[in-house]
């Protein structure tokens, strides 16, 4: 499918580069229950026709996932509008019309089953962030650095059980983002009281010079 210029340009605008700060209260789109494979996170089916339209075929982001905090598949609850259930895409649509980014919390395994690139640049679009998990299935893992989405891992798996739904999450000291070190992140609850965890990656030297330059892509087109 052939795009027009604004709709390249429309494109291009979620990935830009990493801009050196800090990811700071960021709101929580989904915590994802149980099993969540890449067909709950970006579905087939009838929804294969638009793969070639980023835009479009993201309004399918997340509506197979079980959220642990509405218990209902590819529901939230809308912080606009009194906490009113709304669809998980309709929700990251609203942050990304108020230019306020997200992340997403999982359980184990988490992007498990085909290798679909779409599982990873659609929440990448929509202005995901971060991706913390208690463990990934790898090649979704591998999709998630490659778009430019800081995929990281309880230490404690415990930790998950700690995350509520009005929670704001910052991952802090990301200018010392560096192989096997260890990154410290930020629950604030919404009684304004706050903990601390830790939390781990496996982004090599390389990888982390995607997610600086916002993808794979990205650096490669600065190498050129």
């Amino acid at each position: 499918m052939l795009f027009r210029s604004s709709d390249r340009l429309a494109l291009l605008k979620p990935f830009l580069p990493w801009d050196g700060n800090d990811f700071i209260d960021l709101p929580i789109l989904l915590k994802a229950k149980g099993k969540c494979t890449t067909d709950h996170i970006s579905q087939a089916g009838i929804w294969l026709k638009y793969r070639g339209h980023l835009d479009k075929i993201s309004n399918n982001t997340y509506i197979g996932a079980i959220n642990a905090f509405s218990e209902l598949p590819g529901h939230t609850n809308d912080p606009f509008d009194n906490n009113k259930p709304i669809l998980i895409p309709e929700l990251a649509r609203k942050y990304m019309k108020n230019n306020i980014s997200w992340l997403v919390i999982g359980d184990e395994n988490f992007g498990e089953g085909s290798s679909r690139e779409h599982a990873a640049m659609q929440p990448r679009y929509l202005g995901c962030k971060a991706i913390i998990v208690r463990s990934f299935a790898r090649i979704h893992e591998a999709n998630l650095k490659k778009h430019g989405i800081l995929p990281l891992t309880f230490f404690n798996p415990k930790d998950y059980e700690k995350i509520l739904a009005d929670d704001k999450i910052s991952i802090v000291n990301l200018h010392q983002l560096a192989e096997n070190l260890p990154l410290k992140v930020i629950i604030k609850h919404k009684n304004n009281t706050s903990e601390t965890i830790v939390c781990n990656h496996s982004l090599s030297e390389v990888q982390i010079n995607w997610f600086k330059a916002g993808s794979a892509l990205n650096a490669l087109a600065q190498e050129i």
